[in-house]
């Protein structure tokens, strides 16, 4: 196999995990709609950071430490866990909070609250703390790297692909969401749409501590 055919077949993989709907889309449409473009596509590039990162770790068997030490495995899955329950039990509250424009964060119509900075973290720090993403790449890496190729390369490479592929779908959402922004942040639509990215990361965190290896 050559590293044109890997990166190939790597895509393809890509792609359709991409397009499953998961937590990294429900963070990006839920910052679309809540916070802007802008914070929907910081999340979206803290979100590839986190998977750059995991694919260098896998490439350089970081991951694969992971993935064989049960301690390490269930240290970062509960930190992870305890983000996500955080995370989401964060927006749940701000969504039943009497004053709308706290609740949807706004602090002004049409002025979101946290910077760039603090989207792009959320996307890092919910895809960095998830082992589950680390598994994912050591499994998969090894798999597409052929034989003479250097591992560290083909490990970035195949996160780019990733990465990319990744970037071309939360653009279509991020997108496709400001055209209809006007109407999807009425304020009862903001509410709900916390209230359900709230459930999905406490739902997701709560399933991740429970799990076994």
């Amino acid at each position: 196999m050559s590293i044109e055919q890997a990166l190939l077949s790597f895509a393809v993989v890509a792609a359709l995990l991409t397009i499953i709907p998961g937590l990294d889309t429900v963070l990006v449409l839920r910052a679309s709609i809540v916070q802007g473009r802008l914070r929907g596509y910081a999340t979206a590039l803290g979100i590839n950071t986190g998977a750059m990162m995991w694919g260098i770790a896998a490439a350089v068997g970081a991951s694969a430490l992971l993935a064989a030490s049960e301690t390490a495995f269930t240290v970062l899955k509960l930190a992870g866990a305890a983000y996500m329950v955080w995370l989401g039990a964060t927006m749940l509250w701000r969504s039943f909070r009497r004053n709308a424009s706290a609740s949807v964060g706004l602090d002004a119509p049409g002025r979101p609250r946290g910077g760039l900075a603090s989207a792009w973290a959320k996307g890092a720090g919910t895809n960095l703390l998830n082992p589950k993403v680390g598994v994912f790449y050591i499994a998969m890496i090894p798999q597409f790297i052929p034989e003479g190729a250097s591992l560290l390369a083909m490990g970035i490479a195949l996160a780019g692909v990733h990465n990319l592929l990744g970037l071309i779908w939360f653009s279509l959402i991020i997108n496709g969401t400001h055209l209809v922004r006007g109407k999807l942040q009425k304020p009862g639509f903001v509410r709900a749409t916390d209230r359900f990215t709230g459930v999905a990361l406490v739902g997701f965190g709560t399933s991740l501590a429970l799990k076994s290896h």
